[in-house]
């Protein structure tokens, strides 16, 4: 008896072991600290920058913490660069040489596991790229998150699936499949799926007016 009870706690603590954080959070953040560091930036700059603690930036960096798209766009901001640049991958990696095509398999995907919201990068990697093409997941209930918040540049998109809440100023919008858009980023706005059990898919599409 006392041998079988020795054993379930064992076996409890293996079943109940805590799931690794998904390691989406560690190439971000590593691509975070690439850009800070080559743009010769300290943490306390970006964190004054960007209104946030260093202890938080750290974090974000180190793979500690899962940043909102609100926050990615705000650091994106301060390196002078699109939030693409934050997707971790190199120019042209898995497209053709010339940077044109981008493969269906091969692309670029940042997930924001918290919020429900994920992004794959349907252009061409890179840093310096102004303009960008995205397909913008929504689970159910995700969201960028109750704040409003700007970030450089303009965007535009088209719901693919399902619908979308789109708020921008003070203004609130339903949008649903084959609805559009288009707004300077500058203006606040957020976006969410209030559906409890259809996810939403949008074609979004970002342009920085200067890059990094």
């Amino acid at each position: 008896m006392r041998k079988a009870a020795a054993g379930r706690p064992a076996t409890a603590r293996r079943a109940t072991k805590k799931p690794a954080e998904p390691p989406v959070d560690l190439a971000v953040g590593r691509r975070i600290r690439d850009l800070r560091r080559g743009k010769e930036m300290s943490l306390e700059t970006v964190a004054a920058r960007a209104d946030l603690s260093i202890g938080f930036i750290s974090q974000i960096e180190r793979g500690l913490s899962s940043p909102s798209l609100r926050v990615l766009a705000t650091l994106a901001d301060v390196l002078g660069v699109g939030i693409a640049a934050l997707f971790g991958a190199t120019p042209n990696d898995g497209g053709t040489a010339d940077g044109v095509v981008t493969r269906e398999a091969q692309r670029a995907e940042l997930k924001l596991w918290r919020s429900g919201v994920s992004k794959q990068l349907l252009s061409p990697a890179g840093s310096e790229s102004r303009l960008n093409l995205f397909l913008v997941h929504l689970e159910p209930g995700g969201s960028t998150g109750d704040e409003l918040y700007t970030h450089d540049g303009e965007e535009a998109g088209l719901v693919l699936e399902g619908e979308m809440i789109l708020t921008v100023d003070a203004e609130t919008w339903t949008l649903k499949q084959g609805d559009s858009f288009r707004f300077a980023s500058r203006r606040p706005h957020r976006f969410s799926n209030a559906s409890g059990d259809t996810k939403a898919v949008v074609l979004w599409v970002n342009c920085v007016t200067a890059a990094g």
